[in-house]
Order: structure tokens, then C-alpha cells, then sequence
């Protein structure tokens, strides 16, 4: 009995040198010589550790807002403020409606222009004074369309097909759709087509940004803004809301245009007198909504939703 006692505590007396924690207060310093793994980790001030997302002093960046999609309302100041603008060539646009596409995170191939140019021949040349009669939005392209487009439209009439026998058959009804030919001058088709290729979807985009990836192809510094040219010849109300950018009753389609652009779609009718009446249409409920009423030739009233 007594020498299981005495192999006992000699036992624990020599674990007590490996295991110095079981023994209250008496704790034994840990070594010098010992080292951390690399993920250890020892936060000196806790309380006082700022995440890095959080730190005042670097700077907030728009990444996230850059990178997000286009919005409906931002495709309506595209319009406005790009689509009618004036500039100059500074290359050649092929003709056809394969136009030219331009990567957008990556620079121009010039090889790429100039093989296409040779194949369709020049629409534009360098040098020549353009203006954007048509922007067209996708979900990774826009589609610029330079003095009329390469992209000759179709007329309603194109469709009707020869019936049995040759004989041509009858058509019910009006054409109510009418063709889109842009700006005086400038026939669909024989002008020039740029499509912008994003890797993801076209980001929301300021005027200022969409001429900035233009660049390579047009340059807008030295060109007076489309409606300057004949701005100064109309009464000094118009001249005000155009160059305010918002339409007033009384002007006409083409100061309408001067003002805030090409309509999204149009609705043609007639009122309870038999007058033709047409809406234009800015915006995609429940964005903001712009209603141009024209009574005849002239704007008779505005609404605006929300």
C-alpha cells in the first residue's frame, strides 16, 4: 500500500514540470524560444482595429455605381444631350450595316477599320463634319448611328408579298407608322454605324462619359451644339426652353427635338373634333415619364409622371 502512495506523487511530480497550469498562480512563463504558426494572429489594441472598407482616409470609390446598369432615365438624357450632336470625323466609318464595332475596355484596331472600310467603302471620311442621328440601346451595346446609319430601314410596303396567281393582294387600313428619317439631309442607310461592345451590360453613362468613348472615331470640341445653328432666329421663349433643355406649348417637332430629343415611341389619334393628335413619349412608367401632347403641328399640352 505504502508503494503505490510513493509511485504515485512521484508520478504527478513529474508531470507537474510539462503541465504547469494545474497548479494555481505558480504558472510557468512560456518559453522564449517558442514560435506562432502564420495564420496566428495577436490584435494589439482591439477596441481600436478599423475594417479596412471603413477607413476615413482612403477614398470612396463609384465602382458599384459605375458598374451598374443603365437606367431608363439616363437613356433619355443619352438622347437629349448625344443624339443630334454635331462633330467631326477622325476616321473613316465603313458603310453597310456590319458598321464598325468598337471594343470598349480595349483601344481601336486600326486593322480591323481599315478592312472594313475597303470592304464597303467610306460612308465618312476624315475630316468630314458628322452629326448622331439615331442612338439605340442593348443590353451590352449601344448602337450609334452616324449621318442617317448604315442600316437601311425597311418601308411597310417592303413586306407585301405576291399573292397566288401574281396577283397583288389588298391591304386594309392606314400606314401609321412613320419612318424615322432624322435630321433634313440625311438619308437612312448611306451614313455610318459605330456599336459599342461592353464585356457586361452597358453601364449607367453620362452624356460626357458616352462622347468620351466615342473619341476615337468623333471629336465634339470644336462643334456648336446642334440647335445653336438655328437657335438664335427663333422668339427668345423658345430660345429659353431649348436651351434649358424642357418643352413649352406652342413649339413645333423639330424645336421639341432641340430641346430634350427624339420621343421613345409616339401615339398617333384622333380627337373627339377628328383632329390628328400625336403623343410623345419620354421615359418607361414607373421612371419618370414625360407626355409631349401635339395638336396639329404644335405642342398643346405637357404632362409628367411620376
Amino acid at each position: 500500500m505504502y508503494s503505490r502512495v510513493v509511485i504515485t506523487l512521484t508520478l504527478v511530480l513529474c508531470m507537474s514540470g510539462d503541465l504547469p497550469h494545474l497548479f494555481g498562480p505558480n504558472k510557468a512563463p512560456r518559453s522564449p524560444q517558442e514560435t506562432f504558426l502564420p495564420d496566428d494572429r495577436i490584435p494589439l489594441f482591439p477596441l481600436l482595429v478599423v475594417n479596412d472598407s471603413q477607413d476615413p482616409d482612403k477614398p470612396v470609390t463609384t465602382a458599384g455605381q459605375k458598374n451598374s446598369a443603365l437606367q431608363e432615365s439616363t437613356k433619355l438624357q443619352l438622347i437629349r444631350y448625344v443624339s443630334g450632336e454635331f462633330a467631326k470625323a477622325r476616321k473613316p466609318l465603313p458603310g453597310g450595316k456590319d458598321g464598325i464595332t468598337l471594343l470598349v475596355d480595349k483601344p481601336l484596331n486600326e486593322e480591323t477599320l481599315n478592312r472594313a472600310v475597303m470592304l464597303h467603302g467610306a460612308a465618312v471620311n476624315s475630316g468630314d463634319n458628322v452629326q448622331i442621328t439615331k442612338l439605340e440601346f442593348h443590353e451590352r451595346t449601344i448602337i450609334v448611328d452616324v449621318n442617317g446609319g448604315g442600316r437601311p430601314k425597311k418601308n411597310w410596303r417592303d413586306h407585301i408579298q405576291l399573292g397566288m396567281g401574281g396577283t397583288m393582294p389588298t391591304t386594309t387600313g392606314s400606314a401609321t407608322t412613320q419612318q424615322d428619317q432624322g435630321p433634313a439631309g440625311f438619308q437612312q442607310g448611306l451614313g455610318g454605324t459605330i456599336y459599342l461592345q461592353f464585356s457586361k451590360s452597358v453601364p449607367d453613362l453620362s452624356p460626357d462619359e458616352l462622347k468620351n468613348i466615342l473619341a476615337p472615331f468623333l471629336d465634339f470640341s470644336k462643334e456648336r451644339s446642334a440647335s445653336v445653328h438655328w437657335i438664335d432666329t427663333l422668339p427668345p421663349e423658345m430660345k429659353k426652353a431649348i436651351t434649358e433643355r424642357h418643352p413649352i406649348v406652342g413649339m413645333d417637332r423639330d424645336e421639341v427635338v432641340a430641346a430634350i430629343g427624339k420621343p421613345d415611341r409616339k401615339v398617333r389619334e384622333r380627337d373627339a373634333e377628328g383632329n390628328e393628335t400625336e403623343d410623345w413619349i419620354y421615359g418607361h412608367p414607373p421612371e419618370k415619364t414625360t407626355f409631349v401632347h401635339f395638336t396639329g403641328e404644335r405642342v398643346t399640352g405637357i404632362k409628367q409622371y411620376p
